[in-house]
């Protein structure tokens, strides 16, 4: 173990991340009701730009007005390059009363982006008061953020989470492609010939690569990797193949930009029942075995060691956050 520790941020609950545009605040209290983790409200790719103030008078009523129980709640505001973004800010802090957790910081490239919007949030927050600090959320979504990507993630305390946004992502790299999220047909690598010259063709994952260097980037500053939209919700097997292999890589979570897929989410980025009873067998045993004085234990025949403790804590903690949001 490095002299050197991470400290992680605040635990909080983002297998799923439902987004609801800021336009149609008929479904807020539908997002409320129901089972995603995280609610994100939308001001920026959802709403049409003579929408946009509209869209924030709608969702300042909505922070005060709706029950949104135990779930987070977040707000996508506006890119720093556009003139919405500070009023959104400013608007939010000011008005939006107590009940916002998280702003999530579109198209981030620089450490300086974070910067502004903490710098901004800090003088809202004094100015009217505010108890609960708000904190960030950012999405990486260009070539410049990917490059940037470490000096993000240590840019300020506040921030919590880096998510990944494909579609964005794609069109930076001038990448050949069109799908938000998902595989594509070209994507893929040849077998050598077998025996009587036949080669397989085996599909591989354009997004590995971005997607792995922002969870090392995410984990090495005690942040949560966050995988970003699959925009066909037609489709819920490339939907879970997807997040199966997000998850495998360490993220914690995926947006749903459909109510859809929200149970898909919940289902694969909750630990498997057989992975938290073995989790809660460790720490029992490495409980019982330091009461006795013992420096390390068994468990069915195979030793405990302090890398398994913490993937243990790391598990039941995470089922202690699910089994106190929903109940079960």
């Amino acid at each position: 173990m490095s002299f050197t520790t991470v400290e992680r941020t605040s635990p909080r609950l983002n297998r799923s991340q439902l987004f609801v545009p800021g336009v149609r605040p008929a479904l807020f209290e539908k997002a409320a009701a129901g089972p995603a983790d995280v609610i994100c409200l939308d001001l920026e790719d959802a709403v049409a730009p003579p929408d946009k103030p509209q869209a924030r008078k709608n969702i300042i009523e909505g922070l005060k007005a709706v029950n949104f129980g135990k779930k987070s709640i977040s707000v996508r505001i506006n890119g720093l390059d556009t003139h919405w973004c500070y009023r959104d800010v400013i608007d939010l802090v000011e008005q939006g009363g107590e009940r916002l957790d998280l702003i999530m910081i579109p198209k981030v490239g620089t450490a300086a982006d974070v910067y502004a919007i903490d710098m901004l949030i800090s003088q809202a927050e004094a100015a009217v008061g505010r108890k609960k600090p708000i904190k960030l959320e950012v999405i990486i979504e260009s070539v410049l953020g990917l490059n940037n990507i470490d000096a993000i993630a240590a840019s300020s305390k506040r921030l919590e989470s880096l998510h990944f946004g494909s579609a964005d992502f794609a069109a930076s790299a001038r990448m050949r492609t069109t799908n938000i999220g998902g595989v594509n047909s070209e994507y893929v690598v040849l077998t050598d010939k077998d025996a009587n010259g036949r080669r397989e063709t085996h599909w591989a994952d354009l997004w590995h690569y971005p997607l792995s260097r922002m969870v090392h980037a995410a984990r090495a500053n005690g942040l949560r990797p966050i995988d970003g939209p699959f925009g066909d919700y037609s489709d819920p097997d490339g939907y879970n193949a997807q997040a199966r292999r997000t998850a495998v890589l360490g993220c914690e979570g995926k947006w749903a930009i459909h109510p859809s897929q929200v149970a898909l989410a919940n289902e694969i980025y909750t630990p498997p029942a057989d992975e938290v009873k073995r989790a809660e067998d460790i720490l029992a045993a490495m409980k019982e075995g330091t009461a006795k004085g013992m420096g390390a234990v068994s468990l069915n025949g195979k030793l405990i060691d302090l890398a398994s403790i913490r993937q243990a804590e790391v598990i039941v903690q995470q089922m202690q956050m699910i089994r106190e949001q929903t109940g079960n």
